[in-house]
């Protein structure tokens, strides 16, 4: 048996997936394993580049793009390894990466996932950790506290940025950029839930594995570089639309109906909020970024009675 099934998902990232792969190629050396692009009918010659340039790479080429859950599971149904690991196409392992995660978890038998630690293209942590969400860490995000004390134990709690990730903790969830996770779990624990198309499928993962009574490590020891948010700062309507449909339907699967409700409200007044402070922005002349942002959040807006 392998030791490592690999499963990239892209969508026209060609550039990246090509580094990423890259990376894979020459920082693997200690284990056996198997790579899997799972492409969502990209337009800009991914899929032509995965067979010229990475013939060992065992590429799955989807007609349309069937989101990023849906995606994982094609792979996982076919892996060999003994843990598979979700690699995000904009994630580069650096050297012992891959290699150092997988001893790991061997070392760890009562670990279900575990993550590395997750830098910025600019080499500045990225926060990767999360605690489940709940109603108070959504009123505490709707109002910006989190962003204005970061390191208070309270309102930096959600994304634990009150913590320096630099020691090996049990968390309960951990990014989809980097998850690593033990392959003979998973027809007990179940794959990925394809309702979602994307965003909190892997909370959502992760809190069946917690559910059925496996750790989630954070191992600081080794690093990856994941450029998710480093490139543009625009919010658009469809990104803001699958995010947060996808938060209530985590909160009426695992917290019921009432819980997603109160959700719905939370959203509502904090997409108001939004709304008129970026139309006055546009009116006072700040560009057309604000305008695209109130067009953003006026969309979800109008949207989140249907979520």
């Amino acid at each position: 048996m392998l030791d490592l099934s690999i499963i990239i998902v892209n969508w026209n990232a060609k550039d990246l997936l090509t580094r990423c792969l890259q990376c894979v190629e020459s920082t693997v050396k200690k284990i056996s394993y198997e790579t899997f692009v799972v492409d969502n009918a990209s337009t800009d010659g991914s899929q032509e580049m995965v067979r010229r340039d990475f013939p060992n790479v065992k590429l799955i080429a989807n007609e349309g793009n069937v989101g990023f859950a849906t995606a994982n599971n094609q792979a996982m149904k076919v892996s060999e390894g003994r843990y598979v690991l979700l690699l995000n196409s904009d994630a580069f392992v650096k050297e012992n990466t891959i290699d150092a995660m997988v001893a790991f978890m061997d070392e760890h038998p009562e670990a279900g996932m575990a993550g590395c630690k997750l830098l910025y293209g600019d080499g500045s942590l990225q926060p990767s950790c999360a605690t489940f969400p709940t109603l108070t860490t959504e009123i505490i995000i709707a109002l910006g506290l989190d962003k204005l004390f970061p390191k208070s134990s309270l309102f930096g709690k959600y994304l634990m940025t009150d913590w320096d990730y630099n020691d090996t903790r049990d968390v309960d969830a951990i990014l989809g950029a980097f998850m690593l996770v033990r392959a003979d779990l998973i027809p007990k624990v179940g794959m990925m839930d394809e309702g979602f198309f994307m965003y909190s499928e892997e909370v959502d993962w992760c809190y069946r594995f917690k559910d059925a009574g496996w750790k989630i490590l954070f191992y600081p020891g080794v690093e990856c570089i994941h450029l998710w948010g480093g490139s543009s700062n625009a919010v658009k309507g469809e990104t803001l639309l699958r995010l947060y449909r996808s938060r209530v339907r985590f909160f009426r699967k695992h917290y019921g109906k009432l819980s997603a409700l109160c959700l719905k409200f939370i959203l509502s007044m904090y997409a108001s909020v939004r709304v008129s402070a970026f139309t006055l922005l546009a009116l006072i002349g700040k560009g057309s970024q604000s305008k695209q942002k109130q067009s953003a959040y006026y969309t979800l807006l109008r949207s989140i009675p249907g979520f």
